[in-house]
């Protein structure tokens, strides 16, 4: 019978011992995961804000006024082309820790998209990646695209620093660009700018000096930030458990093969998120509102 005590205990404490051992492991690896995640943010929000001086201007306007800003999602653009669709740009992410967590169809503009979460942390941002079904265009618009594909190294495509190349394609002329607005904004932007940080996105759930999203807007205003005013400036409804809006994209300055061209670049986006009946903060997005919100780098002319 001592035996069988004897037995018991150690058998016990040698699950006590395995049970911390893997409680231990288990957080120190989501500790590295979330320092990974916070490493990439890091770098997409610094080329951000070189690139884009209006979204460095309204932080830090957020800041003099005492908030604490923290993002809620930032988005990124691709095709649909298996070497850089949106599994080739989330790879970094899930990486780092990040789960799918929903999808989403726009068929006026003819995209799809996906949205990623850091499990068991509400303050790391979602990943919004949406991607151009280019066998929905022109063979001509597929031509453009592919050719340009075609020329880019295969160490580049593969890169797991493929989210912080910008432009890809050896020679882009505004010609091309202005050609593929025609047929699409979303392709035309990809061609000039590729892939970084479309944009990134203040969570106004964290504001606490800002009431809620029309005062958010009515502050941009105040400091002489435009607004996208496609489908309203606030898209979306406390019902809908999600309210946006954006600014208008900063117009920068791009050297195409043909000259210099000002375009529109990247803009800044605030979201305010609501529970739902079971106390629940709604995680994921509005189609119908992210579809005004793709409107927010649309050419706007010289």
């Amino acid at each position: 019978m001592l035996k069988l005590i004897k037995k018991s205990v150690a058998q016990s404490n040698q699950n006590i011992f395995f049970n911390t051992f893997a409680a231990g492991w288990l957080l120190k690896n989501k500790t590295i995961e979330i320092m990974k995640a916070e490493t990439i943010f890091e770098r997409l929000w610094e080329q951000y804000v070189a690139e884009n001086p209006g979204a460095g201007q309204i932080h830090n306007l957020f800041l003099k006024e005492g908030e604490r800003v923290v993002n809620d999602h930032v988005a990124f653009r691709t095709f649909d082309d298996p070497r850089v669709n949106i599994d080739v740009l989330a790879r970094p992410f899930l990486e780092a820790g990040y789960v799918p967590a929903g999808e989403y169809h726009f068929e006026t503009k003819k995209l799809r998209a996906r949205h990623y979460e850091m499990p068991d942390n509400p303050e790391s941002p979602r990943v919004f990646i949406s991607e151009l079904m280019l066998d929905q265009f022109s063979e001509e618009l597929q031509l453009t695209i592919r050719e340009q594909l075609d020329a880019v190294p295969k160490d580049v495509l593969e890169s797991p620093e493929l989210i912080f190349k910008g432009s890809i394609f050896s020679s882009i002329n505004h010609v091309t660009y202005m050609h593929l607005r025609e047929e699409s904004e979303y392709a035309a932007w990809m061609y000039a700018f590729g892939y970084r940080a479309n944009h990134f996105t203040v969570s106004i759930n964290y504001l606490k000096s800002f009431e809620g999203i029309s005062e958010v807007n009515s502050f941009l205003k105040e400091h002489g930030f435009q607004l996208n005013s496609s489908g309203g400036e606030i898209k979306g409804t406390p019902e809908q458990l999600l309210e946006q809006s954006s600014t208008l994209a900063d117009k920068v300055e791009v050297e195409f093969s043909d000259g210099t061209h000002t375009i529109p670049g990247c803009y800044y986006e605030f979201a305010r998120r609501y529970e739902d009946v079971k106390g629940k903060l709604f995680s994921a997005f509005i189609a119908g509102s992210a579809d005004k919100i793709f409107e927010s780098t649309d050419y706007r002319g010289a």
